[in-house]
């Protein structure tokens, strides 16, 4: 078995992944420390990332780092997609080989993630175009064939014109191709299948242990396509059996031989992987069956039971069986002897979060859950769950539009990385709102983001400016960290960088000076952990900035004294005509007339109020004292 790719990687990719940093967000297997497994809906390697992958991926690290400093042993892995249709069809373009475009691609992505700071797990990364991927996808047709769950039969499909395959119910929109939009029409072919109906009733029941961590609308969605419904003669379904059959070249090849006198006999798991023949330009032109039908000498080969003369099947899978199971694949990376060790799937499933697109709700979350449950049955797997909790991501817009050329309105990230940097535009996506809403590109300030980075560069004591004492800039430390790690643990990530953003001010506002030293580096230290989460290349330089030679990632979260949340002492600020001319701290149940009091003999209030008459003094405990000369 081979687990190199078709054709050979880029040079330069295996140092980038050879970094030495990275060693820091591998997953340990420590059975010591809790662990939680962060999944990512993997990319498919068309182009560079788009601005969908920006928001997606920053989500995703803001958890991830903020659980593997909360002290988890964290598994966050990263892998491709990358079988399929748009591979192929740019290779016919290009008159060369898919893997060729494939393997560009993947390279490419792989380099604007590690620019992106995303804090993945390489060393389990997957390529699902790899022999020694699909291996073990192949493995899985076996185990569903023998179990009565994968079978061949005529039926009427649905057929793509343009790209020229079968296509699932689940992947008709209204009647058209939902990759291309070509209206699909109807045709008698032979398939295989897989028998997905036999699962309806625990697909629809089991969502009981979903509902705790799911979205409800996710959930509905697949209750309304699998149908149930009940009748005279029984329960009846909309789901139909799932259609994994493709007439293309660029897929896992069905691993299936037809003898004359055998009938179908599904190639032994010792000769697995039935690899890929090498099929280039005019081979890959579609016609009425699939291109593989062509390479005769592949064609041809012996019966695995009888030794008599036999030929292989020359449809490929679906890709959505690919990712049906890549999760499981990162569990064991390398390993030999079955797709995962069953040990390994036992200590991290289920994944603790899965986040992507709403997109995939009645195809790849219902084929997972689908393929998850017969592992399940098989004894391999802990839960018939492949998720406990889901979060959808909303859609990056602009102009109140999806992204797409005809519009015109398309953003291209690495323009925006170059203008803006990395941290700005992670600042700028994870702050417009919560994850689940749509981001709309012309609504959000990268320029702004911009600035609080540059100010958090900057702090330093100012000079001739009243300030916190080293005790309200304490409590405001330990609040803010207090506050940020529930905002995070609620997906609240926006709030959460308000939060923080505050803090940035009240430091900004403190002074290492007059016995305040200690504190103030206490506060800057806090700033650059939290800040990490959100922001990691601006937070590593202010840590650097204070003489930490370890990175801040590595760093644990900052404790919290429970005795400093309790809010004795709160900070009002004093303005004169509107213009905030001091600070000072006051007990959080001080009354009006002793806070205006208060107010009124400091120094700073007096220099500003000189000879001219106080009108009024409007007083809000215990935040604001304004004072209004005539």
């Amino acid at each position: 078995m081979s687990d190199q790719h078709p054709t050979p990687d880029p040079p330069g990719e295996d140092t980038i992944e050879d970094a030495t940093e990275d060693r820091l967000f591998e997953a340990s297997d420590d059975d010591a420390r809790p662990r939680r497994y962060l999944l990512t809906m993997f990319p498919y390697p068309s182009g560079d990332l788009h601005m969908g992958h920006a928001e997606v991926f920053a989500i995703t690290d803001v958890v991830a780092r903020h659980w593997r400093a909360k002290g988890f042993d964290m598994l966050n892995p990263v892998g491709w997609d990358s079988f399929g249709l748009p591979a192929e069809n740019a290779a016919i373009r290009r008159g060369e080989h898919p893997a060729a475009y494939t393997s560009v691609n993947i390279a490419t992505q792989a380099a604007s993630i590690r620019r992106y700071g995303v804090s993945f797990d390489w060393s389990r990364r997957l390529h699902t175009h790899e022999p020694g991927y699909y291996r073990w996808t192949q493995w899985l047709f076996a185990r569903l064939h023998e179990r009565g769950l994968a079978y061949r039969a005529a039926a009427e499909v649905n057929w793509c014109p343009k790209d020229r395959t079968v296509l699932a119910n689940e992947q008709v929109v209204e009647g058209t191709c939902e990759r291309c939009g070509t209206a699909v029409v109807a045709r008698s072919l032979t398939q295989w299948f897989f028998r997905i109906t036999d699962y309806a009733d625990r697909l629809l029941d089991d969502m009981a242990l979903l509902e705790p961590g799911w979205p409800a609308h996710v959930l509905t969605m697949q209750r309304n396509w699998i149908g149930r419904q009940a009748g005279p003669e029984g329960t009846t379904y909309r789901l139909h059996d799932w259609l994994i059959s493709r007439q293309r070249y660029w897929g896992a090849p069905i691993p299936v031989v037809h003898c004359p006198a055998c009938g179908e006999v599904v190639v032994p798991d010792e000769q697995l992987p039935v690899e890929l023949p090498y099929l280039a330009g005019d081979q890959l032109v579609p016609g009425d069956v699939s291109p593989l039908a062509g390479a005769r000498d592949w064609v041809a080969t012996t019966c695995p039971r009888c030794g008599g003369p036999a030929e292989r099947d020359t449809d490929t899978m679906d890709t959505f069986v690919d990712s049906s199971w890549y999760f499981l694949r990162y569990l064991s990376p390398g390993y030999d002897a079955g797709p995962f060790r069953p040990e390994d799937a036992a200590r991290w499933m289920p994944a603790a979060l899965y986040v992507g697109g709403v997109e995939h709700a009645t195809m790849h979350l219902l084929y997972a859950r689908f393929i998850t449950k017969v592992l399940y049955d098989m004894g391999l797997v802990p839960s018939p769950e492949p998720y406990a909790r889901l979060l959808n991501q909303g859609q990056v817009i602009n102009h109140g539009k999806s992204m797409s050329k005809s519009l015109g309105n398309g953003v291209d990230l690495a323009a925006e990385l170059d203008r803006y940097g990395v941290d700005a535009v992670r600042l700028a996506i994870l702050f417009s709102g919560p994850p689940e809403d749509d981001v709309d590109w012309a609504d959000v300030s990268p320029e702004a983001m911009q600035k609080f980075l540059g100010r958090v560069l900057r702090l330093a004591p100012p000079a001739g400016r009243s300030v916190p004492s080293p005790e309200s800039l304490r409590r405001a430390v330990h609040r803010t960290v207090h506050d940020v790690d529930a905002l995070v643990d609620a997906g609240r990530f926006n709030v959460a960088i308000a939060r923080l953003m505050e803090l940035v001010g009240e430091v900004r506002r403190a002074s290492s000076g007059s016995g305040n030293g200690e504190t103030y580096r206490e506060a800057i230290e806090a700033v650059a952990v939290l800040l990490s989460l959100f922001a990691p290349h601006t937070a590593q330089d202010l840590w650097e900035r204070l003489g930490r030679t370890t990175p801040v990632a590595a760093q644990p979260w900052p404790e919290v004294d429970p005795a400093l949340l309790v809010t004795t002492e709160v900070e009002a600020v004093v303005q004169v005509d509107g213009k905030v001319r001091d600070r000072l701290p006051v007990p959080a149940d001080v009354t009006a007339a002793d806070l205006e009091r208060a107010a009124l003999a400091r120094p700073a209030v007096t220099r500003a109020v000189g000879d001219r008459e106080v009108r009024r003094v409007v007083v809000r405990p215990p935040h604001l004292v304004n004072v209004v000369l005539g």
